[in-house]
């Protein structure tokens, strides 16, 4: 593990997953810039590296490249904040819309999904926050800390093509919505992004003009910096209106 100091150890520690690009990345910054430590991780290590060289003049920074799928990467995350201090975030953001490389292709129908990619869908959009958030509460119970889950609004709306998207991340709702009755000195906080100009965004309408969507960090990441400064209740939150721009 490579860990570039520039910050001070007093700071506190936050874990962000997906953190190479779109939404994951402009947090990643945000925090960096308010101060916080980070570990960082995604699945390409080059993409990350170079996350890694930019964060690391601002702040102190671990990265790791890995699945958080795979047992094994999810304890070295947890072992990297520990050796920090501990974490007072952990933001689940990695994500996946169907388990398997689009390369062009409309979403796929539920009669046609091919079930090992709803299979991924469900480990990496829920399985893999789940467990991970297990190793970190301690770390989180410790210094009062919290917990941003990523979901959408194929959560909680029907749209055709969203079948295992919509159903992994309703399961993850639900998820949480247990977790914060049973953590009551950490805070839960599901955070719908609204629409985003991202890649992952990008795959899901192939071909279209997306354009008009606002960037991540026009949007999505103030309303989470908001929830953080403010640290209201374990809720569901929708990111445009925690900064009043709705």
């Amino acid at each position: 593990m490579d860990i570039t100091t520039a910050g001070t150890a007093s700071a506190p520690v936050a874990v962000i997953t997906g953190a190479s690009r779109g939404l994951g990345l402009e947090l990643a910054r945000a925090l960096a810039r308010d101060g916080w430590r980070l570990v960082i991780t995604a699945r390409s290590a080059a993409d990350l590296a170079v996350v890694e060289a930019e964060l690391a003049a601002v702040t102190e920074v671990a990265a790791l490249a890995g699945s958080v799928v795979d047992d094994d990467h999810r304890e070295r995350l947890a072992a990297a904040a520990e050796k920090l201090g501990g974490a007072a975030l952990l933001v689940n953001n990695a994500g996946t819309l169907t388990g398997y490389d689009l390369a062009g292709a409309p979403m796929p129908a539920l009669a046609d999904f091919p079930l090992p990619g709803l299979l991924e869908t469900f480990e990496v959009n829920v399985l893999g926050p789940i467990a991970l958030t297990q190793l970190l509460l301690p770390q989180l119970r410790h210094h009062g800390g919290s917990i941003v889950n990523l979901s959408s609004d194929a959560a909680r709306e029907a749209y055709v093509g969203w079948s295992g998207y919509g159903a992994s991340k309703a399961a993850l709702d639900h998820a949480s919505a247990v977790l914060a009755l049973e953590e009551p000195e950490v805070r839960v906080w599901v955070v719908e992004p609204g629409d985003m100009r991202t890649d992952m965004y990008q795959e899901a309408f192939p071909g279209e003009d997306i354009s008009d969507r606002p960037l991540p960090a026009d949007t999505a990441v103030p309303g989470i910096l908001a929830l953080i400064a403010r640290h209201p209740a374990s809720g569901r939150y929708l990111a445009e209106t925690l900064t009043g721009s709705h």
